[in-house]
Parts: C-alpha cells; structure tokens; sequence
C-alpha cells in the first residue's frame, strides 16, 4: 500500500449562477489527497493518513476518498473544522485563499497517528501540510520514523506565503529531503528552496547529494526532466490538450508516476537506488498523461485506469 499524508480539504471553485455572478461549489481536494485519489483510481492499492473534521465536509472528503477505492482506515477524525481554500481562476491558472486556523488537518499531533499496517510499503508526503505547524512537525516525525522501513516520496509543492519561519521551514525539508526515495520539485520550488546564483542542473546536483534516488524536476506547460544518479537526464514533454483549469494537475502527476512505478516492481528502495532511465521514463510519461487528462475538465479530477 501507497500511503499518502498530508492534506485533504475543500477547494471552493467559482461557479456561474443563473442570477450572473460566481458562486462557490464545494469541491473535495488538497495536493495529498489528490495524489491519493489519483492513486486509487488507477488501480494501486492506496490509503490516506490525514486528519479529517466530523463535520458536512468532512463526510464529504471520506465518502470521496472511499469512491475511489482509497483505504480511509488511517484517518484521523475530530470535532475541529475542516479547512477551506477558496479558489480563483485566471486564464485556467489557480490561485488560494486558504481558510485554516485550528482545522482538523493542521492540528493533528504525533500522539494521534495510528499505527501503519504491515501492508504500508510506501510513504507520500507533500503539500502545505510541510509547512503548516504543528501537524508539519508531525508528518516530519513521521518520516523519520519509517523512512529506513519504507520508500518515500516528497513533493513540498511550496507555497510562500504560508510558511510563517523560512529557517525552519527550510531545515525542515532539507532534512526530509535527505531521509527520501523520490523528490518531485518544480522549477519555481527549486529557486526558493536554493536562493543562490546557479544553474538549475547544478541545484538539481545538491538535492541529489542530499540522499535521494531520483529527483523530478517540472516546467509547467514545458513538461518534466527526471534524474537519476550517474545517469542521463529523462525528459517527458507535457501532453498537449486544451485546459480548463490546472487544478491537482502536479498531484494527479505524481498518482500516475507512482502507479507506473509500482505496475513495473520499482517502488522498492533497492530498485529505486539503481533505476533505469527507461523505467524513469515510462513512469514519467504516465503522469504526464494522467495529468494531462486533469487539466482538460474542471477541479482536481483526476483519470481512472480506463480512461488513459
């Protein structure tokens, strides 16, 4: 099992109304639980650890969960509320208001988290729930525990503007970095993360001497380069189709990747530390497809196995 921690909320998507101005449609999502979803509807036996409010909309991202054949038996439900991020769309691109003072998600604590089944062989962290204390201290507590056991993977999917303390946010996935299997970085995340004056390769090269087995790096509309060490860079193109929005596009990215990983008997550590760039490659090119596929319909919708 794929286990996927981290945030699960409700984006707010505007929503033409017969009297003329947007409304906002509750729609279930949060980068984690996109990935998990992605996952489950491609087939790959996938649970979600998170921590989920009792209230409507917390129903309503379990039944969401459970639709897609994602294993909720790791979730973690209180009575504090669910968060809320408020979504506005530009030429298809998102930007977030986020609603999430003492939500269910970012209050979850060490002391809470049940233990993982035997079943569990891969760990997915990413999202604002790295940045977002004290849960962030939490999933980093988590990792630190299980990464020996386990292969994990991390996309931190920085988002600036919520990360209160830089030094400690920075140390902080610096050391989750170096403790990973698989890091997923955008170009934009890259330049944050390493605000000094080189050449994308040559960041691309720190992060690999951090400790991880390969490193993928995303260029937008531009596609993906994928590295391994001592081998050649991958690059899959991204897949040309007429966008809607680019919601949950990265995380239904990372679904495929992982899918395509674990259909070829990749996702071990062992496997994953001498990776071929052909397997680097036909994993890459199913997440662009998958992707692909959610940015040509509205929301986080990410593809079943049938429709790629």
């Amino acid at each position: 099992m794929i286990l996927c921690c981290g945030e699960a909320l409700i984006d707010m998507i505007p929503t033409p109304t017969t009297a003329g101005p947007d409304g906002f449609v509750p729609h279930s999502g949060g980068a984690v639980f996109n990935t998990a979803i992605a996952l489950g509807r491609l087939g790959v036996q996938v649970g979600m650890l998170t921590g989920l409010s009792a209230d409507m909309f917390g129903r309503q991202l379990v039944e969401a969960l459970e639709a897609s054949h994602v294993n909720t038996s790791h979730v973690v439900v209180s009575d504090r509320p669910t968060t809320l991020a408020f979504v506005r769309l530009v030429d298809g691109h998102a930007t977030y208001c986020f609603f999430d003072e003492n939500s269910a998600g970012r209050m979850l604590d060490t002391a809470e988290f049940p233990v993982l089944c035997s079943e569990v062989s891969t760990l997915f962290f990413g999202g604002i729930s790295l940045a977002c204390e004290p849960s962030a201290k939490a999933y980093a507590a988590l990792l630190e525990q299980e990464y020996a056991k386990r292969v994990v993977m991390i996309d931190p999917n920085i988002r600036p503007r919520f990360v209160k303390d830089i030094d400690r946010y920075r140390a902080r996935l610096d050391r989750m970095i170096s403790r990973a299997d698989i890091v997923k970085v955008s170009d934009e995340d890259l330049n944050w993360f390493l605000p000094v004056p080189l050449s994308m390769r040559e960041k691309v090269a720190i992060l690999l001497e951090r400790g991880p087995s390969v490193l993928i790096l995303t260029h937008g509309g531009e596609g993906a380069s994928g590295f391994i060490a001592d081998g050649p860079v991958v690059k899959v193109p991204a897949q040309r189709v007429e966008i809607t929005d680019t919601v949950g596009a990265g995380d239904t990215f990372n679904g495929g990747f992982l899918a395509k990983l674990s259909e070829l008997g990749c996702l071990t550590k062992a496997q994953l530390s001498s990776l071929s760039a052909d397997a680097l490659h036909q994993a890459m090119q199913h997440g662009s497809k998958a992707a692909a596929v959610t940015v040509s319909r509205a929301g986080a919708n990410p593809p079943w196995a049938g429709e790629l």
